[in-house]
This record gives structure tokens, sequence and C-alpha cells, in this order.
């Protein structure tokens, strides 16, 4: 889900974490191993720091927008590339902070999906989670053949909520391309949710209705649908600087100016509830068995949009992972806590090098 990207279009919908005995069952239970926290020095941080600029890249038929965050670490240290992937209505420079923490050790990308931040719509109006998949791996194979040292190497790849989910799956079908792997809050999916859930799921899935609601998208003043959408991704909102807010809102009122915006916004939910019924090597949960990377996974406790009760499920479902659960933390780790995360991020990176 969105961070300042994409407050501004966030529909309004009910708590849709599911009662603790409807987390799925994907393998036996276990206790998930936990993450490291790393102590290596981190590029000075003072709360906030601008967006980092970008260019569009051809991708998947069409181009989509994608930030560069500069290495800054030592030249004779480890250095790798990265690649950041938002959530539902979200955008790249929800990763600003994370992406400048961490460009001691890796090289940063972040990319908007198509439809969303500055990328155009797909050509062809897909918004599946399958065509995102192919937006990522296109990317992907993009920054790890750029010139450079680390070029023809696996990255790095980091996702956020619908980011997080389309991450795990490229992971799965393209495991040369990928480093590790780092899944912040995913959404994965759940199979039942609280009733006035499941009529929304049901309507957004007729014909005709999705067109509805993308009118409904932009009802509201800018700066309404900022706050709204805080609330509900973050723990706590009061941590959001205000600085972060202005920005969001100029951000909320670029969206209103495409005419896409709605429409990227209500298609790829609709694709997200329908990738939730695959069964077979499509599910979300199979395919996270067969994820060769080592992994990180990060929830806070206070998500309000994705269960935190499914992290330590997915960590064990996982073949080689980690667990951060953040204390008073919500949907978007990165955001609201970018110091502590960019220290598991870390460790994953350090444990990787070592191997």
């Amino acid at each position: 889900m969105p961070g300042p990207g994409g407050w501004s279009s966030v529909p309004r919908v009910p708590d849709v974490r599911p009662a603790p005995e409807t987390a799925p069952s994907c393998g036996a239970p276990g206790v998930p191993r936990a993450a490291g926290r790393s102590t290596a020095a981190l590029p000075a941080y003072e709360g906030w720091r601008p967006p980092w600029p970008g260019e569009e890249l051809p991708a998947d038929g069409g181009t989509v927008y994608l930030r560069h965050t500069p290495y800054a670490g030592p030249d004779d240290g480890p250095r790798g590339r990265a690649l950041y992937v938002h959530g539902l209505g979200g955008a790249s420079t929800n990763w600003t902070d994370l992406a400048g923490l961490l460009s001691g050790r890796v090289e940063g990308f972040a990319l908007d999906l198509p439809g969303f931040g500055r990328s155009a719509p797909p050509v062809d109006g897909g918004y599946a989670v399958a065509r995102h998949v192919q937006a990522v791996e296109a990317v992907l194979a993009d920054v790890s053949a750029r010139p450079g040292p680390g070029a023809g190497d696996p990255v790095h790849l980091v996702g956020n909520s619908l980011g997080g989910l389309v991450s795990l799956l490229v992971a799965a079908r393209r495991p040369d391309l990928v480093a590790t792997l780092t899944l912040i809050s995913p959404a994965m999916p759940v199979y039942r949710v609280p009733a006035a859930f499941d009529r929304a799921i049901a309507l957004l899935l007729l014909p005709g209705i999705p067109a509805l609601a993308e009118k409904r998208v932009r009802l509201g003043a800018p700066e309404d649908r900022v706050r709204l959408t805080l609330e509900m991704c973050f723990g706590d909102p009061s941590r959001v600087p205000e600085v972060r807010l202005r920005e969001a809102v100029e951000e909320a009122r670029l969206r209103d100016e495409q005419s896409w915006a709605g429409r990227a916004l209500t298609r790829t939910m609709r694709g997200l509830m329908t990738s939730y019924l695959r069964v077979g090597r499509a599910n979300a949960w199979r395919a996270a068995r067969g994820v060769s990377a080592t992994a990180l996974v990060v929830w806070g406790d206070r998500d309000k949009l994705v269960d935190p009760r499914l992290a330590p499920r997915l960590a064990t479902t996982l073949p080689d992972a980690r667990l951060q659960v953040q204390p008073g933390v919500g949907h978007v780790a990165m955001m609201e806590a970018p110091e502590e995360t960019a220290r598991s991020v870390l460790a994953l990176l350090e444990e990787a090098d070592g191997a």
C-alpha cells in the first residue's frame, strides 16, 4: 500500500486483516529466524532528504520512471545494486530515506510501477499482478546489466505491500537476477476477510464497477486524502515530518492531473484480488516455497492493511528467511522507521556477502 507518492489515491476501505485462524497454512509451523541488526556506520540522515532524481526507462513494451540513488560507500568496500518496488497507490518516492541509508552499501534504483507515480500507464491497459511482475523483471534485468562495478551480477530486490508480492513472484521466477529478497509487509493472499470487505471484493470483480470506483478515488481535498492514508499506513502518524506531508499533497495534486491515475489504482487492486484466487504454481504461498534467494521479512506490529500475524508464517515458508517485527510501526516500515529497517537489510547483505 502507499506512502507519500500515493497518499492521495487510497480508497476508503475497512480494516481487512483476517481473523487469526484464517492465515493460510503453508508448510509446517516453526520458529522463524530472527533478523540481524548491522552496526555499520550509516550515511548522514537528518530525518528528511529530497527525492532522488530519475529518468524514463523502456520496460515491458512501455516506459517506467526509475529513480537513482548513487553509491556513497568506499571505493574498496562491498558494492552491490538494489531495486526498490513500491506498493499499491505508492511511488518510487516511498524509498527516498531507505535508499539513502543503504547507499553506503548499494547503488539504488526505485521504479514507479506502470500507471503509478511518474510512470505512464501500460500500453495495453493491463494491470494484472502478472503484468507488474513482467515490468519489474525487465527493470531488474536492466539494472543488473548497467555498466560499472557489479555489472551482470544479481540485484538485491526490496518490495513493500503489492511491491513485496510482486518481488516475491519475481524472485521465484528469475533467481538468476535476485541476490537477496527483502519483503516489507508484503500483500500475501488471505482467504477469509470480514463480510464488508467480501462485498467490496465482489463489487470490484463485477464488470463496470471499477470504472465507477475510478471516479471516487479523487473525491475530497488532497490534504484530507493524504491524512487519511497516513492514518491507515503508519503505526504512529505523528512520526511523519511536516515536509513529507507537503510533498505528499503535491504528489496528490500531480496524480489528480493524470487521467489514468484512478484506473491504475482500482484495476491494480482488482488484479491483486484476482491473484489471491490463483492455485498451483501461480499461488504466492506456493511460489514462496520455491524462492532460493536469502530473504528478510519485515513487518510492523501495527500494520492495519496486512495482518502482522502472517509474518512468521511467511518467514517459515520461505526456505532461507529472517524475520524482523517492528513494535509500534505500521504498513510502511521503510518510511516510518527507516534506520531500523536499513540496519536489518544491511545485516542481510553482510551475511550474504560473507556466505
